[in-house]
């Protein structure tokens, strides 16, 4: 059975009514909303954050959801998809998880509207059911994942980072979302209580391994695969780069500033600097600073009862550290 299945088996039945839900939140008046809707809707990836709600919630309130975790759920998807939709025309991307993205079948104008469109009917879904504790969970995310994808591009061009702001950049940018879904799960069943903070903070530290883990695909090896070198050649800062970058001789900074800045379409370039960071022990620091977070997420998890929802969600941390994608 593959792991995303086993992970997903102790909700399998709250995930297919949510999925019913999901759809149904989504509808319009508009005919060309509804056909690009419904492309959404087929094209779904893994629905991590669905399954972090619904685990979270089940395990915080002894196998108990409610309509506001479906709500939650829908409320976060909605949202997240608004994102993906405007990250796509940022980056002037044409695909997304294998298929078109909106933007490359029904051109920017369109694909913003979408996004905006989305973003409202998740505002929408809160405010009508009063969750107004949820819909603060998710505007925080928002704000934070806006933040942190700006301090990136500002970081960037100067490519003088240090380890405190880039952790800074991945909390807000990946590990926020992952957060507010587990938060969500929590003040769904028990608003209010300590767990939706606790939750907030395990989530958290599995968004940061997540990110850590997806800056290694840069520099691949074995377990991973080959190198892509991507964030190199789009002059984005990951852990293993900065680690490096802190420890070398001037000379060597300058030689890795300059191949990133100027080089960085050069493929013999890109992989001399790959494994120049290798060589240096960039990739074993950003796995060791990997794994700390990840302990620290299962140490959270002790607290709770023996369940099948808790072993899905220690299930979840290690799989996040351990795919190959």
């Amino acid at each position: 059975m593959k792991i995303i299945s086993r992970i997903k088996l102790p909700v399998e039945q709250e995930m297919e009514l949510f999925e019913k839900k999901f759809t149904q939140s989504m509808s319009s008046q508009v005919a060309l909303l509804n056909r690009i809707t419904h492309f959404i809707v087929n094209r779904k990836g893994k629905q991590m954050r669905p399954m972090f709600v619904f685990l979270v919630a089940k395990m915080v309130s002894e196998g108990k959801v409610n309509e506001r975790t479906y709500r939650g759920a829908s409320v976060i998807e909605l949202i997240h998809t608004a994102t993906l939709v405007h990250d796509d025309v940022v980056d002037d991307s044409n695909r997304r998880r294998g298929f078109f993205s909106i933007n490359a079948l029904w051109k920017n104008k369109i694909a913003v509207l979408v996004g905006d469109y989305l973003l409202s009917k998740g505002l929408l879904l809160s405010i009508d059911n009063n969750d107004f504790d949820l819909l603060k969970i998710i505007s925080v995310a928002v704000r934070e994942m806006s933040e942190g994808e700006l301090l990136q591009i500002e970081k960037a061009r100067r490519l003088d980072i240090t380890e405190e702001v880039y952790y800074e950049i991945i909390r807000q940018k990946t590990a926020t979302l992952i957060a507010a879904c587990c938060s969500l799960g929590a003040a769904s069943v028990r608003p209010d209580s300590e767990e939706v903070e606790k939750m907030r903070r395990f989530g958290e530290l599995i968004g940061m391994a997540f990110q850590i883990k997806d800056d290694l695909f840069d520099y691949g090896n074995e377990r991973i695969g080959k190198p892509t070198g991507i964030d190199i050649k789009e002059q984005k800062m990951t852990l293993p780069l900065i680690h490096v970058l802190n420890k070398v001789t001037a000379k060597e900074k300058a030689w890795i500033i300059n191949s990133v800045k100027k080089h960085n379409k050069d493929k013999k370039r890109v992989n001399e600097v790959i494994a120049f960071v290798k060589e240096k022990g960039g990739l074993d620091y950003a796995v060791a600073k990997m794994k700390e977070f990840q302990q620290q997420a299962l140490t959270m998890l002790e607290e709770y009862p023996d369940s099948p929802y808790k072993d899905s969600l220690i299930l979840m941390v290690n799989y996040v550290i351990e795919r190959k994608k």
